[in-house]
């Protein structure tokens, strides 16, 4: 399978099989990676790994796993022997979740990345303090970085805003994977915490994940390179 360098993750946010795929087939998997979310694979299953694995992409499964540690552990364990590049769970479940997760990773010698999700890029400050969490939105999203961090994964799903200080309290080297990109010539949508590519990469941002604006382009490879260009990536 060849490995991309491109910090684009490309959102196959489809009900079905077919529809991912015919949009995965109008890609080049040598200058974008995938992500599978819930209803995709909850509707399609390890199928759909397959077959985009088959056309050379790599894959972020994105699951958001939460559930006690054991058997967190065992999802993580099975993701990565169908061979995702990327899996993540939810900081929220806590130190011994993700420290299991992460041992069971390193116990098989299982490569795929493991990262948490910090606070919901649909979420605002408001929408954490209906669930009783009282710190800011800055103050939890670095909390559970760093929690995530001490507990062993490789980084966190976060947004764009709070890329620079999670570089700081956690080193470049721990990866930010952050949607809610938006290109200028897209529109915002559901997400409350956005940025373009640029901004997110100067921000500190490691991977962006992107959707709409690429899969509902007239020519998605177009979009891409819309994007690339942005970034001063040559094609």
């Amino acid at each position: 399978m060849p490995v991309t360098e491109s910090p684009l993750i490309i959102a196959l946010d489809y009900p079905s099989l077919d529809a991912a795929l015919c949009m995965a087939d109008q890609l080049d998997p040598s200058r974008c990676r995938l992500k599978v979310g819930k209803e995709l694979f909850t509707r399609s299953g390890p199928a759909v790994l397959e077959a985009l694995h088959g056309r050379g992409f790599e894959v972020f499964l994105d699951l958001k796993f939460h559930d006690i540690p054991n058997t967190v552990a065992s999802a993580v364990e099975a993701a990565a022997e169908q061979g995702v590049w990327m899996v993540n769970v939810h900081a929220s479940g806590g130190r011994a979740m993700m420290e299991a997760a992460a041992d069971r990773l390193a116990q098989k010698r299982l490569e795929t990345r493991l990262i948490a999700v910090t606070v919901l890029t649909s979420m605002q400050a408001s929408d954490l303090a209906e669930v009783g969490v009282l710190a800011s939105l800055d103050e939890q999203v670095a909390q559970l970085a760093q929690l995530a961090k001490q507990s062993g994964l490789h980084g966190v799903v976060c947004s764009a805003q709070e890329s620079a200080r999670i570089a700081s309290l956690c080193g470049d080297g721990f990866l930010k994977v952050t949607p809610g990109i938006r290109p200028a010539f897209a529109v915002a949508n559901d997400q409350q915490r956005i940025m373009t590519p640029q901004e997110a990469m100067q921000a500190g941002s490691t991977h962006l994940v992107v959707g709409r604006p690429v899969t509902q382009a007239d020519n998605p490879m177009d979009a891409l390179a819309a994007i690339e260009s942005e970034l001063g990536i040559d094609a």
